[in-house]
């Protein structure tokens, strides 16, 4: 990769979250970095303008730290390839990029651009996506809200906001109902936007020789069957947005247990489900049976990742997708006395579990 690359965030989070507070912090901290902000322009609230050297009709403004800052008049796009053309040019410096989305977009899009466009892929360089969970108000738009918990689905780190306006147990039952949703991303609950800034950037969170980070304990809960066999299925094709996540039926979450045991009053309709197997993939099996599941479930499909042990190669190979969106690459070899395991995780909305774990015992050798 050449060094020229600029690495790009993105920042998710519902209305409220305190997006605005923590862009301020990064943007305020004496980093000796220079970034640049994309602004969707019909955010809840713009960064004030006390940060900025001028409130003109310009959509792109120099700040007075050196940052600069930019509102989406077009698409994103436009935006990114005219704000790299003036870095080449040099009429503007910055060393990164955050694009701060409004509170009900989908982070889908906006990562595949980075992906898609050959031009934007040869500039930037997607670092990860950050989501903010208000803590007072997040059960509620987890609930009722399916881009919430879109936004959880594809996040590589989480920040709890305003965890101090709710008891220590209600945060904790947040984190786990978080945790079912994308046991990918660490979570870590914030002050007022007060995130060292190493938590921030560089987190690599799309980088493919970056190792898979599944908590343990998730791989194992998760092979005792703990997903709620995805009730959701008897109500009709539109996904959840009907019907909202824990509404059970009469005796339905009586048939598991563990919903007790986890005090799990929620099925969200985005989980996560982890595939583990000791064999070796056939390669060209799954690369049949990967591409036809993402012809067809792409839209429902957040993040998947996976460290894959193919047959007939010595290195591990790494892949990912956002979407419908799919890339692997050969990572480094496997050690000698390492045991050659594949893991993969995906998170989607509503995903049949069953197919794809079935499917992909299929390619094993």
């Amino acid at each position: 990769m050449s060094q020229g690359l600029i690495p790009a965030t993105i920042l998710t989070g519902f209305l409220g979250s305190g997006k605005t507070t923590l862009l301020k912090r990064v943007l305020t901290e004496a980093h000796g970095q220079k970034i640049a902000v994309i602004e969707n322009e019909f955010g809840e609230e713009n960064i004030d303008s006390e940060i900025l050297v001028s409130d003109t009709n310009e959509q792109i403004i120099q700040m007075s730290n050196g940052c600069v800052c930019c509102t989406i008049r077009e698409d994103l796009r436009t935006t990114l390839s005219d704000l790299a053309a003036k870095r080449r040019k040099g009429e503007l410096s910055f060393d990164r990029v955050v694009i701060e989305t409004t509170g009900l977009a989908d982070p889908g899009p906006v990562a595949q651009t980075f992906f898609m466009d050959d031009e934007i892929a040869e500039s930037y360089l997607l670092d990860s996506i950050l989501t903010l969970v208000d803590a007072k108000h997040a059960d509620g738009q987890l609930d009722t809200r399916q881009e919430a918990r879109r936004q959880i689905g594809f996040a590589d780190q989480i920040f709890i906001s305003k965890a101090d306006l709710v008891d220590a147990p209600a945060v904790d039952a947040l984190k786990h109902r978080i945790k079912h949703m994308n046991p990918r991303a660490p979570q870590h609950a914030v002050h007022f936007g007060e995130v060292p800034i190493a938590n921030v950037f560089d987190l690599k969170g799309f980088n493919l020789n970056a190792k898979l980070e599944i908590d343990p304990d998730f791989l194992t809960e998760d092979s005792h069957g703990h997903d709620h066999h995805d009730h959701g299925h008897a109500h009709g094709h539109g996904g959840h947005e009907s019907h909202e996540g824990h509404d059970h039926a009469p005796g339905e979450a009586c048939n598991h247990p563990q919903h007790q045991t986890h005090h799990h009053a929620h099925d969200d309709d985005v989980k996560s489900f982890a595939f583990k197997s000791d064999r070796a993939f056939h390669p060209a099996k799954l690369e049949d049976f990967l591409g036809s599941i993402v012809q067809v479930y792409g839209p429902k499909m957040l993040r998947y990742k996976g460290v894959l042990n193919m047959k007939g190669s010595d290195r591990k190979v790494v892949f990912q997708g956002v979407h419908q969106l799919m890339g692997s690459d050969l990572g480094p070899k496997w050690l000698p006395g390492e045991k050659k395991q594949s893991k993969m995780v995906f998170i989607g909305i509503d995903l049949p579990r069953d197919i794809l774990l079935q499917g992909l015992e299929g390619c094993l050798v």
